[in-house]
């Protein structure tokens, strides 16, 4: 190609990228006006002026556009720096697109064009340089993880002062561990801590952990969500359809398999959490002396032989009992249980999963125990009849739409309590028919006595909740010396991401807890919301800080723009903005704060161990002649179920409204808050300070629409599950969206070990000893989640130390 040819193709690639640097300013400056109108930033507008100048400048191959364009970049470094700061993550929308549009004027045959045209374009381009400078350190920062040690007594890194409290020099703390080895309880203990004794993977030694074995449960759901069980040789867990299997605890081999055959149709929440082991009182050695008893998706409660997975015919109807009597009309999808039982004097007890927002009238929220040798009803807890503790007379039922509690419960043996974390009545966005006792028990923890089934006290989260903030973690019980004595703690997380701390014996709050004003303007004619909430100030809140404009995020600054109008039209005055006819914003969402992975407790330090989501969600109660209009029914048990996570539009039959919840997402369908959209945190359970926190997950799997970005940085991604924590100071955590299980060092928060999955670990790990070789394992289910996005898959992995 003859120079002047070339010297042609290169004007005609100058007037391309003129025009897009035209179509782009337009876009910034006619978005930026209009955020200007709602209040927002000036920036758009000017830089989008800027870029338009530019883009006509070197449309006429004026060397003025280059040098517009460069000040244009140093002005926005300047502007990026001077709204986020350092943070790598919020920079790369301001800086990193424009950037790359301006290092397209250093491209040797764009800029001898432009410089043979006039000389002085030189300093344009030194800006062009510099601001490229500045954007690849801006980007650097990407490498180094977000960390920060909350206290100074830390701040030496090494982790735990000497005053750290012990939280197992109790007598009931031993109690209500298990034996040495074995996870005989979802939370290993009963009271939920997940922490295990066990030394033999240390930080020392943990890098050398390799797959041990593998076991593949055969059934893919939309998130496998099981923490296996361990006694003596065996391991007993549960599969999305109910199926329940032994496996041999050294090999992963199957011991025995036991099929419900449940109703095969589709659920919308298809899990199984767990199973839960006991062992008869009287310690003989027949057939169902131990058994497994696992609850089922048709609403089923079956007892199994712990050696030979046969049913136990002693116990109820041919080793089953049905949870639906007394329930009155259930719809198919309407009420299962999809948490493990509690075991507690003898007695099973157990909530049960309600559908949401779908009608009004849907099954009771009862609370019901078993004795766990015949299957008799021992008590009913019934919310709307609380002094009624037996079955409903023929012709009526346990009263119908009342606060459920699906998450895991929690037990106190020597105190004869079971402590009950409730969601609320349905629908979740509107509270303006609710009843009394649903106001007095929802977003509780409840104490219940687990000989009668009367409420010993309740303890409310959240007052007339509107935002779906069930308490969906499971209880954890704590033992720590005081100048009075040993205090028998309880410390409830939260989907606010608050983390309350009650004496356990009475429900009062051993860390402070205020009421503070909270947003109730927006709310519909036919709301009453609650002028206040109740906060733990006493302890660190995971909830996360309230949005601001600044932390609006995106890929590049047109959809970091969109988000930032989006947050201006919606109606948002801080946390617990209440739900109305107009969008507002929901922080943190429904995932929450802290979802039922819970927390973990290192017994011996005194920490926990916190994994917490921050996202938003847009609200809006749709009024019935709106979801009229669209057609929108309630899930009649005959359809394919709606999907709870990510559902947009929810009839709530039989209430005025129903709602629309979209997250708030940006057009590339990546969140409109800058991350990290989930952490890890360790919180001194004496003081109540914030030891450490940093990101939880890589970018790895995280992208604009779904796609991989394949980079390895700390990002923080939105996690489900929970962690377990060892004598040996370890943690061990999957959670996150990025397809690894990772080991912690207790103390600093370091990443020691971490072990790509071949599915989502959206799941809580646990820990054993095998009696064949006595080496520790840490398993985890790997079976992925729709709503993290993760590969599916069925896989129960475990690691341990090389023979």
């Amino acid at each position: 190609m003859s120079d002047s040819n070339a010297s042609k193709a290169v004007i005609v690639i100058l007037r391309i990228y003129a025009l897009l640097l035209l179509l782009i300013g337009a876009t910034l400056a006619m978005g930026g006006a209009y955020l200007l109108t709602l209040g927002g930033s000036p920036y758009y507008l000017l830089s989008g002026l800027a870029v338009v100048a530019s883009a006509v400048l070197l449309g006429m191959k004026r060397f003025e556009g280059a040098q517009l364009y460069g000040l244009m970049l140093l002005a926005t470094t300047v502007w990026a720096l001077w709204e986020s700061g350092f943070d790598g993550w919020a920079l790369a929308p301001r800086v990193v697109a424009p950037g790359i549009m301006g290092l397209i004027l250093l491209i040797p045959v764009i800029r001898r064009t432009l410089i043979r045209r006039r000389p002085a374009m030189r300093p344009s381009l030194a800006a062009s340089a510099i601001a490229a400078a500045l954007i690849g350190g801006a980007s650097l920062h990407l490498l180094a993880p977000p960390f920060r040690h909350a206290d100074p007594q830390y701040q030496n890194g090494m982790g735990i002062a000497p005053s750290a409290v012990s939280l197992t020099n109790s007598p009931a703390a031993a109690a209500a561990g298990p034996a040495a080895g074995d996870w005989p309880n979802y939370g290993n203990d009963s009271y939920g801590t997940r922490f295990s004794p066990l030394t033999q993977i240390t930080p020392a030694n943990v890098s050398k952990l390799k797959l041990a074995w593998s076991f593949r449960v055969g059934e893919f759901g939309k998130g496998f969500e099981v923490t296996p069980l361990k006694v003596g040789r065996a391991l007993y867990l549960c599969n999305n359809r109910n199926e329940v299997m032994a496996l041999d605890a050294e090999t992963g081999k199957q011991l025995w398999r036991f099929n419900p055959e449940v109703d095969t149709r589709p659920i919308s929440i298809a899990v199984c959490r767990g199973v839960a082991y006991f062992r008869a009182p009287d310690g003989g050695d027949g057939e169902c002396a131990e058994r497994i008893l696992t609850n089922t998706l048709d609403a089923r409660l079956i007892a199994l032989d712990a050696r030979s997975g046969k049913r136990c015919r002693d116990f109820g109807n041919n080793g089953e009992v049905s949870l639906l009597t007394g329930m009155g009309e259930v719809r198919h999808g309407y009420y299962h249980v999809t948490s493990a039982p509690t075991i507690v004097r003898g007695k099973v007890v157990l909530g049960g999963w309600v559908i949401d927002n779908q009608k009004v009238d849907v099954p009771s929220g009862v609370i019901r125990a078993f004795d766990a040798m015949t299957g008799r009803l021992a008590w009913a807890f019934d919310s709307g009849r609380p002094d009624r503790r037996t079955e409903p007379a023929p012709g009526e039922t346990y009263t119908r739409g009342t606060p459920n509690s699906w998450a895991p419960m929690s037990a106190d043996e020597e105190l004869g309590l079971v402590y009950v974390p409730t969601g609320n009545s349905s629908p979740d966005y509107f509270g303006g028919q609710r009843r009394p006792f649903d106001e007095k028990y929802s977003g509780a923890v409840v104490a219940i006595d687990a000989d009668t089934g009367g409420v010993r006290w309740t303890f409310q989260t959240v007052h007339h909740d509107l935002w779906d903030y069930d308490v969906a973690s499971q209880p954890t019980l704590v033992n720590y010396p005081s100048p009075a004595g040993i205090v028998r703690a309880l410390i409830q997380p939260t989907k606010r991401g608050e983390l309350f701390v009650l004496d356990r014996v009475t429900g009062r709050p051993l860390r402070q807890v205020v009421e503070r004003r909270v947003p109730t303007r927006g709310a519909a004619p036919e709301e009453r919301v609650s002028p206040t909430q109740p906060f733990s100030v006493g302890m660190p809140s995971f909830g996360g800080a309230a949005f601001t404009e600044g932390e609006m995020w995106g890929i590049t600054p047109l959809d970091q723009l969109y988000c930032r109008i989006k947050f201006r039209q919606a109606r948002y005055d801080g946390t617990m903005e209440p739900p109305g006819m107009t969008s507002a914003i929901d922080l943190p969402g429904f995932l929450g704060g802290i979802d039922w992975g819970g927390v973990s407790v290192d017994a011996d330090r005194g920490i926990v161990i916190v994994n917490s989501n921050k996202m938003g969600f847009l609200t809006r109660l749709v009024p019935r002649t709106e979801i009229n209009r669209i057609g929108l029914k309630a899930y009649k048990g005959d359809t394919v179920p709606p999907n709870f996570d990510t559902v947009i539009f929810a009839p709530g039959e039989g209430a005025p409204y129903g709602v629309s919840q979209p997250p708030f997402l940006s057009p590339l369908n990546v969140p409109c808050n800058q991350p990290p959209y989930g952490t890890i945190s360790a919180v001194d359970l004496k003081s109540g300070k914030l030891i450490w926190t940093k990101t939880l997950g890589t970018a790895r799997d995280s992208g604009p629409m779904g796609i991989p970005s394949m980079l390895p940085l700390p990002f923080g991604t939105p996690n489900i599950g929970g962690s377990v924590t060892t004598r040996s100071g370890l943690f061990f955590i999957g959670a996150a969206s990025d397809d690894y299980l990772r080991a912690y060092d207790t103390a600093s928060g370091r990443i020691l070990w971490r072990q790509r999955l071949p599915a989502g670990g959206q799941a809580t790990p646990m820990t054993y000893l095998s009696p064949a070789s006595r080496r520790q394992f840490v398993l985890i289910a790997a079976g992925g989640h729709h709503a993290a996005g993760t590969t599916k898959g069925d896989y129960i992995l475990a690691y341990a130390l090389p023979k």
